[in-house]
């Protein structure tokens, strides 16, 4: 999200977030969704530490790695060049890597993936569209950079290089959107992109992973989503949890789960499902959520300079 649409926007929200009774489980005719409560799953939220790297001053996805555990991957909004940190779930820096090749005109999201055989990739999201311009939009591939402690002093001015990216290019079936939500289901690889509304439900549009440079693919609307927030479909990040049962999707006010109905075999069976809120702590500008590698905490940060991870665990 632009600096100028926050500045926009952020005023509203916060004038909602400020009357409980709106979100304690209300929403509009419109929702596809059940009525919602409130999540006692989880701990009290608690800030872990601050992000160090001074580079990061807009962190708008957050992802954990599947492959090497500790390491967080986030990167910057618009206004950055195509570069991917590494962080510790305290913030300290492990790294900077810029993807050859990628442009970064509205960078939104980020995801991680294992595959069959084990390897590991991460996905960035080139999904923001603020004014409704884009003709087509992008998602990066890369195979998942390994981390070693002498990485953790490169900066952008010396950054290491990720392999070259594949490249899902896609269009919306049925016109032009604003997201910032990117998902990978970790069980079959399938990509999911969640819009982004001022008013009304979010779009839920889904992609085969299927990488090319010269095809355009587009996008499947398979569901209407809404969280018991308003607006309803202001959605700003998300995330699959490891085994493929939960999902959480965030705003600027709250965290809301989602899990698969008992004995339910398909994945798309969540979009139909109530949300339970999270409390996701002090976000100046939540847009970054996810899941630990082994699904038993929530991660989240803030975009602005040095901002805070926040760890929110399952209550023993």
């Amino acid at each position: 999200m632009t600096k100028l649409t926050i500045t926009k926007f952020f005023s509203f929200v916060i004038f909602f977030a400020a009357i409980p009774a709106i979100f304690s489980g209300c929403l509009s005719r419109a929702s596809p969704n059940p009525t919602s409560s409130k999540s006692s799953r989880y701990d009290q939220p608690k800030i872990l530490g601050h992000i160090a790297n001074p580079d990061v001053t807009e962190s708008s996805g957050l992802a954990a790695s599947r492959c090497q555990p500790g390491v967080f991957w986030t990167h910057n909004d618009s206004g950055d060049d195509a570069f991917i940190y590494g962080i510790s779930k305290t913030g300290t820096s492990m790294g900077t890597w810029k993807i050859p090749g990628a442009q970064n005109v509205d960078w939104e999201d980020i995801a991680s993936y294992m595959d069959n055989t084990g390897k590991c990739f991460i996905y960035v999201g080139e999904i923001g569209d603020n004014r409704l311009r884009m003709r087509e939009h992008v998602i990066y591939r890369v195979p998942e950079p390994v981390v070693s402690p002498e990485d953790a002093t490169s900066t952008k001015k010396t950054a290491l290089t990720t392999e070259k990216p594949e490249l899902l290019r896609f269009t919306y079936v049925d016109g032009p959107h604003n997201a910032e939500t990117l998902m990978v289901n970790p069980q079959n690889g399938e990509i999911y992109v969640v819009t982004k509304r001022q008013s009304g439900s979010a779009g839920v549009y889904r992609l085969r992973p299927e990488f090319s440079d010269e095809r355009i693919f587009q996008a499947e609307k398979i569901a209407d989503i809404s969280v018991p927030s308003i607006p309803n479909g202001l959605l700003t990040g998300g995330n699959i949890s490891p085994d493929g049962q939960r999902m959480i999707l965030c705003d600027y006010v709250s965290g809301y789960e989602f899990k698969l109905p008992a004995g339910s075999a398909q994945f798309d069976d969540i979009w139909k499902q109530p949300a339970e809120i999270v409390d996701l702590g002090n976000r100046p500008v939540g847009e970054a959520v996810c899941y630990s590698a082994d699904g038993k905490s929530i991660y989240d940060t803030s975009e602005g300079k040095a901002a805070a991870v926040i760890e929110i665990n399952v209550k023993p």
